[in-house]
């Protein structure tokens, strides 16, 4: 699989891990805690973390003080320690997912260095880095950069064991098992013991998988790791902890659309198209040299690893776009073994160029729409979100992109050019698209907690599910149906069931008001 490449440039390999902890930073750090909590995931994790401290109890995880069993623990054991540690704050929360997400490349960084080289390690690490969805949930306080370290370090522990057959490494394997189930269940069981399986089948070695997974040195070290929470959970929670957690979360995702993600057979292919921007282009071209790919055992071990995760959470009835991510590391590898054989720089910086064109002109875009648009909050956000895609915010991706066009005229050298590329990408993403859209959606949901939270205000949440209000306002807040008298937090939209209300607060389409009656039917 690997093209055959040409000497490089000492250099590289001395200054890259320089370079690499440069776009670390700009794509797992800059503006960590800069922008407001996203709702759904991130404001249910963290509200689940602030209760979790608010009554200490560190087993059972609640949200709006209900039983909540979508994940487990471990990630709210990082956060709930981070928030000792720096309070209750954006950049608190967010952290464990950045530093999990620093790891998970240093994992993929040495790991790559070990088997094939250095430049070769500089851009896989470098390509995952720089990856939209990855410094998405790089800085997002969910569970996913944990798990996909986790997912990392046991099927790399596990191809260290398949090449070494040393002991060490397949024990280090169960050990990261064992922390990934504490971060999000049975997925980080299923993905090393099916691709083993199947690369077992196909060096028909099916008696050395056998001795493996079922090593009992190897059991007993994953079941010390995970087993004590998932005790005492049930021993806290009995048979709601099972039904809950394994039966609704685990396998009904997987048979049934669940919570209304769901999508067709081949739901994952734009998603792995916008999710590798900027290097979109390169994964096109490396596609097209798909024939090449299996060469040895470790780029077989790699494909089996992608087109595993790929394939399986294509026919999963719940889909959802940080899914296809579990099988992102090893397609990362094959990117970088694949890039010397890329003729073409242009495959590079497409990509990003058309992003930043589209972006340039979305609020003209949006505005034409706008007569199209029956919702008032989608009406609400286009008209009262204009300042926010003024001059400036045009500004800005205008000079990104002279940026990139600059640095492609002047920098010779692909690798140099496809540094350049990551970085002026991630300032784009990190520096003005996170924030402009966090500004939109997010902003009036936690203004309207801080001033609930300021005024002591008990809340309602009605027709609405943002559990970052919260978070921000420090207290529970019930959803359901209001009463005459109560303040809700809802969307204009829901002012239609109001015969007459009180505004107290309003922005972009986000309103707090106290109602006074409600319209007939609607009572």
């Amino acid at each position: 699989m690997r093209p055959k490449t040409p000497d490089y440039d000492p250099q590289i390999e001395r200054y890259g891990l320089f370079v690499l902890l440069v776009v670390v930073y700009f794509s797992f750090y800059f503006n960590l805690g800069s922008v407001p909590l996203f709702d759904l995931d991130e404001g249910a994790f963290s509200e689940a973390t602030r209760e979790m401290l608010s009554s200490g109890n560190y087993i059972t995880t609640y949200l709006g003080g209900e039983l909540r069993f979508d994940k487990p623990i471990l990630i709210y054991w990082l956060q709930a320690l981070s928030v000792k540690l720096f309070g209750l704050n954006e950049f608190a929360l967010r952290l464990p997912s950045a530093v999990a997400a620093t790891a998970w490349a240093a994992l993929l960084y040495l790991f790559t260095k070990r088997l094939f080289d250095a430049k070769t390690a500089l851009l896989a690490t470098l390509f995952m880095v720089s990856a939209l969805q990855i410094s998405v949930i790089a800085k997002a306080a969910i569970a996913d950069a944990l798990l996909n370290l986790w997912i990392a370090a046991s099927m790399f522990a596990i191809l260290l064991y398949i090449k070494s057959e040393r002991k060490v490494w397949l024990y280090a394997a169960f050990a990261a098992i064992g922390f990934g189930m504490l971060t999000k269940g049975p997925v980080a069981v299923m993905i090393p013991f099916v691709v083993t399986f199947l690369y077992y089948i196909f060096k028909r070695d099916l008696k050395r998988w056998a001795l493996s997974v079922f090593n009992p040195i190897g059991i007993l070290v994953f079941l010390a790791v995970a087993l004590p929470w998932y005790w005492m959970e049930y021993m806290d929670q009995g048979m709601k902890f099972i039904e809950g957690f394994f039966f609704k979360h685990n396998l009904s995702r997987f048979e049934n659309s669940f919570e209304g993600h769901s999508g067709s057979i081949l739901y994952y292919i734009p998603v792995l198209l916008v999710g590798t921007i900027p290097f979109t282009g390169l994964l096109i071209a490396a596609f097209l040299r798909i024939k090449s790919w299996i060469k040895s055992d470790t780029t077989l071990f790699l494909v089996l690893w992608f087109a595993f995760v790929f394939i399986f959470f294509s026919f999963s009835g719940t889909k959802l776009p940080h899914y296809v991510i579990y099988g992102y590391t090893p397609l990362f590898i094959i990117m970088a073994l694949q890039f010397p054989s890329i003729k073409l720089p242009i495959w590079i910086v497409v990509p990003p160029a058309l992003l930043m064109l589209l972006l340039i002109f979305l609020p003209e875009i949006a505005n034409a729409m706008l007569p199209k648009i029956k919702d008032p909050y989608a009406q609400a956000l286009i008209k009262e979100s204009r300042a926010l895609f003024g001059w400036r915010y045009k500004m800005e991706i205008a000079l990104l992109l002279a940026a990139l066009v600059i640095a492609w005229r002047m920098i010779e050298g692909n690798l140099s050019k496809a540094v350049v590329t990551g970085v002026v990408t991630l300032l784009l993403v990190n520096g003005t698209i996170l924030p402009t859209y966090a500004a939109l959606v997010q902003q009036p949901i936690k203004e309207a907690a801080l001033f609930a939270k300021k005024h002591r205000l008990d809340v309602v949440m009605w027709g609405i599910n943002v559990p970052s209000f919260m978070v921000y306002s420090q207290k529970i807040v019930p959803k359901r149906d209001p009463k005459p008298g109560e303040i809700v937090l809802t969307k204009i939209t829901k002012l239609k069931e109001v015969a007459l209300y009180q505004p107290i607060f309003k922005k972009y389409g986000i309103v707090l008001v106290r109602i006074n009656s409600m319209k007939k039917g609607k009572e």
